[in-house]
């Protein structure tokens, strides 16, 4: 949409995810080829192979009637022969049940393996969207995602499900039809297929014009889902309504919307004008074939009236598969547009990747000593870099704070320990090992993030909470929120564990959605835990109830708090005062203070009510 509210994905703090380069483009040199489709369909050959099987005995019946019917014509009714009538007869109902049994069973065979084919497509793509980097999802709108993975796989359905069985069932039918027209006369074959040359050339014309549209047919489609799934999200409607647009949405919806019909139809229309002179042209192909065949007739030159009778069936069935032939090679020609847009996704590089041989770490083996060993970083895309040379240790088992300035470093601290990104140059270790050599998912599992803007599932809270662990019991959920102090408010709920939370949690206050996360991260029970002001949206009083449950949690564990309100972190072993992707300062929170330097600063610009 032209006009629409912009709401980013979750992540941690405000800093430095959306920071990136341009919008994913397709690489150069990048296709979709006929070849690459085609190998989208490897894994059920053996199906394909028994369709094949099918259609070549249908294209077999298909041409057993006009001779059988010729043997009426020329012999059965001239010679008064009752018998050959009767098998004759018998014999076109007999070709009539097989060639439907056939086609019933070739189409439930092929509908199977296009299904097959678009199932394997989603599960690609979205698992290959799982493994890329943070900062693909900053710069994608997340309704272009969901309209490449739903809208143009979707999309793809007739050409993935049919094109395979059509291509092949049209060509066995040509050439059998072709055969069996060559052994009925060659004269009459050769003045068939005249025009078969300008319908491929006028074909191709077509199918080239098509694929353009449906390219820029999908782009708007892709640009209407994202602005719908932004513009009537929670977050959509209320900036739609405290900034009075809602009228202003529904015009450029309308636009957009608009947009989308015109390219529709122009899809629909192109090369029709086309394919009606080609359609006109077969229809009086038969008329001319009478013509053709009645002189050679009369002129005594081999054509019989039953030859006359076969070839003009023969005829209206090659016709029918000429043209569908045609309409499969254009509709492919137009959705190699729709295969290079879901094809650009899953060729897109993953940024950040388990090595060959990676590390899988035992979470209860982890004794949570990080190391930042002259860490730089730069954003993909960014012109300066956000952090320079960082060398810091996080001892285990204490509690490390970074504060800073806003844009001082401390969210993209946060994102190369988590991994999210990797850095530019030096290395980050965990108890020795750079985390680029571990297992993104044993680091995750080592390794609990509780972010500043917290994301619960349109789920319950049972279900929410099991989402870090699957297999947890009752007892573990209830013991986690009673330490996270949202166990009582959760039990005075009429539903309890099983209320829904509602979209993004819009069912519960701020305060409530970061102590339902951090119950959330606790049920994991990590040994390193990372909080991005992660009691930001707590009031004062329940932020204090709140930190003697975490420091009982936090025993024995590593802790990094990324702080905004310093009263959080007075009793933290370390503060590393962090300003332009540098570090400043570091010390306890007493030797700061004391040192008079920038954390002083901070200090006095603390906007703590507790602090006045």
């Amino acid at each position: 949409m032209t006009v629409h509210p912009g709401m980013g994905g979750p992540g941690m703090g405000g800093g430095g995810g959306g920071r990136g380069g341009p919008e994913l483009r397709l690489a150069p040199g990048q296709k979709a080829d006929v070849r690459r489709v085609l190998a989208l369909f490897r894994p059920y050959r053996r199906t394909l192979l028994a369709v094949l099987a099918l259609i070549a005995l249908g294209a077999a019946a298909g041409v057993v009637s006009p001779f059988l019917v010729r043997e009426i014509v020329d012999v059965a009714l001239p010679d008064r022969r009752e018998d050959l009538l009767l098998y004759a007869v018998g014999g076109l109902i007999a070709v009539t049940i097989v060639s439907s049994a056939l086609g019933v069973t070739q189409a439930m065979l092929s509908t199977r393996v296009g299904q097959s084919v678009m199932h394997d497509l989603r599960v690609a793509v979205y698992g290959h969207l799982q493994r890329m980097g943070l900062g693909f999802f900053t710069r994608t709108r997340t309704g272009e995602i969901q309209s490449r993975i739903f809208s143009d796989i979707g999309s793809m359905q007739a050409v993935v499900t049919n094109v395979m069985t059509q291509i092949v069932s049209s060509g066995a039918g040509i050439l059998m039809a072709v055969v069996a027209m060559l052994a009925l006369d060659w004269r009459l074959t050769l003045f068939s297929l005249i025009a078969l040359p300008f319908a491929v050339w006028m074909n191709r014309r077509v199918g080239s014009r098509r694929r353009v549209i449906v390219k820029q047919r999908q782009e708007k489609a892709a640009d209407l889902s994202a602005g719908i799934q932004e513009s009537l999200s929670v977050s959509g409607i209320l900036l739609g309504l405290t900034m009075g647009r809602t009228r202003a949405l529904v015009d450029a919806f309308t636009a957009d919307s608009r947009g989308l019909a015109d390219l529709e139809v122009r899809s629909e229309m192109a090369g029709r004008w086309h394919m009606a002179v080609f359609t006109t042209l077969m229809a009086l192909f038969p008329a001319l074939t009478y013509l053709l065949g009645g002189h050679l007739l009369l002129a005594g030159g081999g054509v019989t009236i039953g030859t006359l009778v076969a070839f003009i069936a023969l005829q209206s069935s090659l016709f029918p598969q000429v043209n569908g032939m045609l309409r499969v090679a254009a509709q492919v020609n137009s959705s190699l547009a729709l295969f290079t847009r879901v094809f650009e996704y899953l060729d897109a590089p993953l940024t950040v990747v388990d090595a060959p041989g990676a590390v899988a770490l035992d979470p209860a083996q982890v004794r949570g000593e990080i190391r930042l060993e002259h860490v730089d970083f730069t954003y993909p895309g960014a012109e300066s870099p956000s952090l320079h040379d960082i060398d810091l240790t996080i001892p285990a088992g204490r509690h490390t704070a970074l504060v800073g300035t806003t844009g001082s470093g401390k969210t993209s601290t946060g994102y190369l320990l988590a991994r999210l990104y990797d850095p530019s140059g030096g290395r980050i270790t965990l108890d020795g090992h750079d985390l680029r050599e571990l297992t993104r998912e044993s680091l995750a599992a080592s390794l609990g993030v509780v972010t500043q803007e917290t994301y619960l599932l349109h789920a319950s809270i049972a279900e929410n909470l099991r989402f870090a662990r699957p297999g947890a019991s009752d007892a573990e959920l209830v013991a986690a929120c009673e330490i996270a102090q949202i166990h009582e408010h959760i039990s005075s709920l009429p539903d309890g564990y099983a209320t829904v939370v509602g979209e993004r949690g819009y069912r519960f206050s701020g305060g409530e959605k970061q102590r339902l996360a951090l119950a959330r991260t606790i049920l994991r029970d990590p040994p390193v835990l990372l909080l991005d002001e992660a009691t930001s949206a707590l009031d004062t009083a329940t932020e204090r109830a709140m930190s003697g449950a975490l420091d009982a949690v936090s025993r024995g564990r590593t802790v990094i708090s990324i702080a905004h309100r310093l009263s959080t972190i007075r009793d933290a072993d370390q503060i590393v005062v962090l300003s332009h992707g540098r570090i400043v300062e570091r010390g306890t929170y007493a030797e700061l203070l004391a040192a008079g330097g920038s954390f002083a600063e901070l200090a006095a610009r603390d906007t703590d009510p507790a602090e006045r």
